[in-house]
């Protein structure tokens, strides 16, 4: 692993020009907002002011090591929309463990990234592996996405303040249910969420998806997925056995002439998708992904490494 070098530029980011949808929408953020938005969602947990100040220094740094870390990864490019997303979205506010009901603020951007536990075996991702990701998605203002996976919010919200509109399915119904109110007391309109087996899509929303991003690994992709991308669309996955090494993230492409083409990407690990994936053979000729080396169970998914396999 190598350590990540921190840019000079502090936030330069914060002061660029958000999305118009986040303009328009985004309250001053502030201790006592950031308490009257967990008021809101149904959650319990205040921030001190002294909390509050402390993980903004932090968040400074965090999104300073992002913008060096994504232009590492994507040949000295670091998506200046992502960035906006990562600057307005108060990751303090997705530190929460829903199966106990105990927020954690205080521990938003460590040092090193790593995942927190949200309960019920999922988890906040690494927020480097989260900016990896989405800026593989290369979302744009106009785009329709699908997330596959809600777990904590925090991808979808990030893809909200970029995109048109945001739908995300979360196959377990206690966390679903938490999750689906917290996002409209940031303001975040756009963000549509359901409780259901993700394998299946959301065959529901017409003209299908600009993109779709899968946060748990698949043994193979679902055909629903690749029918409700549209031409031209891009479908994010981790493909690999359940609690195995040997994941990997692909990145599939749909033509106008509906060919599908993909592409392997990073060695991944990630928590592994439930519901019909486990219980439904693929249809012939579908790739399925090789069994690896056992290695022990996650509290959630793990993002990508910084040193990324293969």
């Amino acid at each position: 692993m190598t350590a990540i070098s921190l840019s000079r530029r502090a936030l330069l980011v914060a002061g660029l020009a958000l999305p118009a949808v986040a303009r328009a929408q985004t309250p001053a953020w502030s201790p006592d907002a950031f308490n009257a938005a967990m008021r809101a969602s149904g959650r319990n947990g205040d921030i001190s002011a002294a909390t509050f100040q402390a993980v903004q220094q932090r968040k400074a740094r965090a999104l300073a090591g992002i913008e060096s870390y994504l232009k590492a990864r994507f040949q000295g490019e670091a998506d200046p929309a992502v960035l906006r997303a990562f600057a307005e979205v108060p990751r303090e506010y997705f530190h929460y463990n829903y199966d106990g009901g105990r927020p954690s603020p205080g521990d938003a951007y460590e040092s090193e990234a790593k995942p927190w536990s949200v309960g019920f075996g999922s988890a906040l991702s690494d927020y480097l592996g989260q900016a990896y990701m989405t800026q593989v998605c290369a979302p744009k203002p106009d785009h329709v996405v699908l997330e596959i996976g809600t777990g904590s919010g925090f991808q979808s919200a990030l893809l909200s303040r970029i995109v048109a509109k945001q739908y995300s399915i979360e196959i377990i119904e206690p966390l679903g249910r938490g999750v689906s109110r917290i996002f409209e007391p940031l303001g975040y309109t756009n963000v549509e969420t359901r409780v259901g087996d993700g394998f299946f899509g959301w065959p529901e929303v017409e003209g299908g998806f600009d993109t779709i991003i899968v946060t748990c690994a698949a043994q193979y992709v679902p055909p629903a997925i690749i029918q409700q991308l549209k031409p031209g669309g891009r479908l994010v996955i981790p493909i690999g056995q359940p609690f195995r090494r040997g994941q990997f993230l692909y990145i599939y492409t749909k033509e106008e002439d509906g060919r599908v083409r993909s592409r392997k990407d990073v060695g991944v690990y990630f928590i592994p998708m439930t519901g019909a994936m486990m219980n439904r053979p693929p249809p012939p000729g579908t790739p399925v992904a090789p069994a690896g080396e056992p290695v022990a169970p996650s509290p959630g998914h793990a993002p990508l490494p910084r040193r990324p396999a293969g």
